[in-house]
C-alpha cells in the first residue's frame, strides 16, 4: 500500500512538474526567440509600470483633494450663513452626486489604464471636439486647484511664521516661499511617483488628524468675523464641496503604474469621495454646534480673534501640510494630463519624455509647475483677498468636465452592450445634475449682473471647439491618434498567443501569427 502511494505520488509530481517545465519552457522561448514582426510597446512603457500599491493610490486621491482645508472652508461657510440641517443635507446630497460621478469613473477603470485620466475615458464615448472640451477643463481645473493651494501653501507658511513671532515683512515674501514651495514640490514628483504618493499621504494624515482633534475639542469662545466672502445660497455650498472634493479621480491617472490597474483604481475612486464626504459632514456639524468656531477664526483672523497663539500655530501648521500635499498631488495628476496630450499629439511632443532613470513625466512636471508658480504670483496679488471669481472659474470647468465625462460614460456603457438600467439611471442623474446646476449659475448670475460664471461657462465650453480648429490647421494627424491607453506589449505574449502589430492609427493590435490562407 505504501509503495502504491509513492508510486501515485510520483505521477501526480511529476505530471506538476511536466506542466511546470512546459510552461517554464514556453516563457523562456517567448523571452528568448525572434520576434515574427517588428516588437510593439505600449505608449505609456516610458512610465514606471506596475509599481504602485493600493495606498499609494489612495494617498494620490486623498492629498489631491486635501480634506482638511475642505473642513475648514466648509465650517466658514455653515458659520456664516447658518443655514441649520439644510447645510448638512446640502453636503450629503453633494457628496452623493460625486460618488455617482466615482461610480461612472469606475466603469472605464475596471476596463482601461490611461494617464489621461477622465479626459483618456471620454474619448471612448464622445467626439473628439467634446473629449478636447473635457480635456481643457481637466486642465484648466488641476491647473486652477494647483495655482490656489501653491499661493494658499506661502501664505499659510508665513501665518506658521508670524504666530511663532518672526517679524518679516515685505509684500515678496510669498512669492519668495511660493517658489520655494514650487521647487521641493518639482524635486519630490520627478524623485519617483512611489516617493511622492507616499510622502504626500503621511502628510495629508497628520494634517487631517490635527484639524479633526481641534474641531472635536474646540468652543466657540472667540469672535468669527474674517472669513472667506461666500454667497449664502445652497447651490453655492454645492459648488463649494464639489471644489473641495475636486481631484478625487486622480489615482485614475496612474492606471499605468499601478500594480493591479483594474481594480486598485476603482477602489481609490471609489473610497475617496466618501472619506471626504465624511469629513465634510463632521466639519459641518463641527460648525453648526460652536465646536468649529476657534479653529475657522484661528485660521483666518489668527490671535485678532482671541485664539491662543498655540491654536493658530497649530492650525496654520495643519493647513500648510494640506495645501502643501494638495500642490504635489496636482502636480502628480496634472503633469500625467500633459504626458498624455504630449503622447498623442494634441499637445506638445516634448512633453512626452520621460525621465530615464526615474520613469517621470519630468518636462511635464516641469512645465505645470512653472505654470503654477507663474499663476501664483497673479493669484497673491489679485485673488488673494477675495477668490470668489477665481474659483467660481475653476469650479465651472470642474462641473462641465464631469457633465461631459458622465454622457461619455452613458454613451460608453450603451456602444458596448453593457448599459444596464442601474449605471445608466447614475451616469444620466450625474449629467442633469451638472447640466441644472451649470444653468442655474448662469441664470442666478445673468439675474444679479454678475457676468463672471456665466462668461467661465461659455469660455470652457468653447475651448473643445477652438482646439480642434488649432490642431487642424497645425497638426491634423493628432486628432487620428487621440486615446493614448496601455497596453499588452510584444514581450507579454507567450508563443503560439498571437502576434502584435499596429493599425493604421498606430494602436497595437493582436492578430493570429499563422494567419488562414484566403480561399481561392
Amino acid at each position: 500500500m505504501e509503495e502504491r502511494r509513492r508510486v501515485s505520488s510520483g505521477r501526480r509530481g511529476g505530471r506538476g512538474s511536466w506542466i511546470g517545465g512546459a510552461l517554464g519552457a514556453a516563457i523562456s522561448e517567448s523571452r528568448n526567440s525572434e520576434p515574427v514582426t517588428a516588437p510593439v510597446y505600449s505608449p505609456l512603457r516610458g512610465l514606471g509600470r506596475r509599481r504602485l500599491s493600493q495606498v499609494d493610490l489612495v494617498g494620490q486621491s486623498l492629498s489631491t483633494v486635501a480634506p482638511a482645508t475642505g473642513m475648514i472652508f466648509i465650517a466658514s461657510w455653515i458659520i456664516g450663513a447658518q443655514p441649520g440641517v439644510g447645510g448638512l443635507a446640502a453636503i450629503l446630497g453633494t457628496t452623493a452626486c460625486v460618488v455617482a460621478v466615482a461610480y461612472c469613473v469606475t466603469q472605464f477603470t475596471r476596463r482601461l489604464a490611461a494617464a489621461g485620466s477622465l479626459y483618456s475615458f471620454a474619448f471612448h464615448g464622445l467626439p473628439r471636439r467634446a473629449t478636447l472640451t473635457v480635456g481643457a477643463a481637466l486642465l484648466l481645473g488641476y491647473l486652477g486647484i494647483s495655482i490656489s493651494v501653491l499661493a494658499n501653501s506661502a501664505e499659510s507658511v508665513l501665518g506658521v511664521a508670524t504666530a511663532l513671532g518672526a517679524s518679516w515683512s515685505g509684500s515678496h515674501l510669498p512669492l519668495i516661499t511660493a517658489a520655494i514651495v514650487t521647487a521641493v514640490v518639482a524635486v519630490i514628483a520627478v524623485s519617483g511617483v512611489r516617493v511622492a504618493t507616499r510622502a504626500i499621504l503621511v502628510v495629508e494624515i497628520c494634517s487631517l488628524v490635527l484639524i479633526c482633534v481641534l474641531m472635536v475639542t474646540g468652543s466657540g469662545t472667540t469672535v468669527v468675523s474674517g472669513t472667506a466672502s461666500m454667497s449664502a445660497s445652497l447651490p453655492f455650498l454645492a459648488l463649494v464641496v464639489v471644489f473641495g472634493m475636486a481631484g478625487f479621480e486622480s489615482a485614475a491617472f496612474f492606471g499605468a503604474e499601478a500594480r493591479r490597474p483594474l481594480t486598485t483604481v476603482s477602489r481609490a475612486v471609489l473610497v475617496t469621495p466618501v472619506v471626504c464626504g465624511s469629513l465634510f459632514v463632521f466639519a459641518g456639524w463641527a460648525a453648526s454646534t460652536g465646536r468649529a468656531d476657534v479653529v475657522v477664526a484661528a485660521y483666518f483672523d489668527g490671535t485678532a480673534s482671541g485664539a491662543s497663539p498655540a491654536m493658530v500655530v497649530a492650525v496654520q501648521i495643519g493647513v500648510s501640510f494640506s495645501w502643501f500635499a494638495s500642490t504635489l498631488g496636482c502636480a502628480q495628476a496634472g503633469s500625467r494630463l500633459l504626458l498624455a496630450m504630449g503622447i498623442e499629439g494634441t499637445a506638445p511632443r516634448a512633453l512626452s519624455r520621460v525621465h530615464a532613470r526615474r520613469r517621470t513625466p519630468s518636462v511635464a512636471v516641469a512645465w505645470f509647475t512653472v505654470l503654477s508658480f507663474v499663476g501664483a504670483a497673479v493669484y497673491l496679488q489679485l485673488f488673494v483677498a477675495d477668490s470668489g471669481l477665481y474659483d467660481g472659474f475653476v469650479e465651472v470647468a470642474i462641473v462641465i468636465a464631469y457633465t461631459l465625462f458622465a454622457v461619455s460614460c452613458l454613451r460608453f456603457l450603451r456602444r458596448i452592450g453593457e448599459d444596464a438600467p442601474w449605471t445608466t439611471a447614475v451616469a444620466l442623474a450625474v449629467a442633469s445634475t451638472g447640466a441644472g446646476l451649470l444653468g442655474y449659475l448662469v441664470v442666478d448670475g445673468a439675474v444679479r449682473g454678475q457676468w463672471g460664471i456665466p462668461i467661465a461657462v461659455l469660455v470652457v465650453a468653447a475651448s473643445g471647439g477652438v482646439w480642434v480648429a488649432v490642431l487642424e490647421r497645425l497638426r491634423p494627424g493628432s486628432l487620428a491618434t487621440m486615446g493614448a491607453f496601455d497596453s499588452v506589449e510584444t514581450a507579454d505574449l507567450l508563443p503560439g498567443s498571437g502576434v502584435l502589430v499596429l493599425d493604421d492609427v498606430g494602436r497595437p493590435q493582436l492578430v493570429s501569427a499563422h494567419p488562414r490562407p484566403e480561399a481561392s
